[in-house]
């Protein structure tokens, strides 16, 4: 009889990464340094549309628009389309696993089919509250418990 294998599951992950401090860049530059910062990109993923999804809500946050995933799309087109960059990755399946991905570091919320930055608040708060003080902490503290218990062997 085969045996069982198991997969260890992580109950949450978080990426975190430094840059260089943030000098002169656009925008979209900007939204992709912190994708990348927060693990939600990859250095030298060329798939970046990720940076599109988070750009299009942050832009509409200023004037607390929320916008379903479809309307998300046709924006993630017009950007990219504005940027020269490729029509890549703008399946609608993937801009909602892309939504999806904010959602997980609580940097988007979901309202019935909508979509919007959290509470609309500012990402820096958003960061401060729900990664800085939520989800590290609770991390760093499994962490330690498994520590503990290997000094306790």
């Amino acid at each position: 009889m085969p045996k069982k294998i198991s997969y260890d599951r992580p109950l949450q992950e978080l990426t975190l990464r430094k840059y260089e401090k943030p000098y002169n860049l656009s925008d979209r530059e900007l939204i992709k340094k912190i994708c990348l910062s927060l693990g939600l990109l990859q250095p030298g993923d060329s798939r970046d549309v990720i940076v599109d999804v988070f750009n299009v809500l942050l832009k509409h946050a200023q004037d607390k628009v929320e916008l379903t995933s479809k309307k998300i799309t046709s924006f993630v087109v017009e950007e990219r389309k504005n940027n020269n960059l490729p029509l890549i990755g703008i399946a609608s399946s993937n801009i909602r696993r892309q939504l999806k991905r904010l959602r997980e570091l609580h940097l988007v919320e979901k309202i019935e089919n909508n979509y919007r930055i959290t509470e609309f608040e500012k990402i820096a708060s958003l960061f401060e509250k729900r990664i800085k003080k939520f989800i590290l902490p609770a991390i760093v503290e499994r962490i330690e418990e498994y520590l503990n218990q290997l000094d306790r062997n």
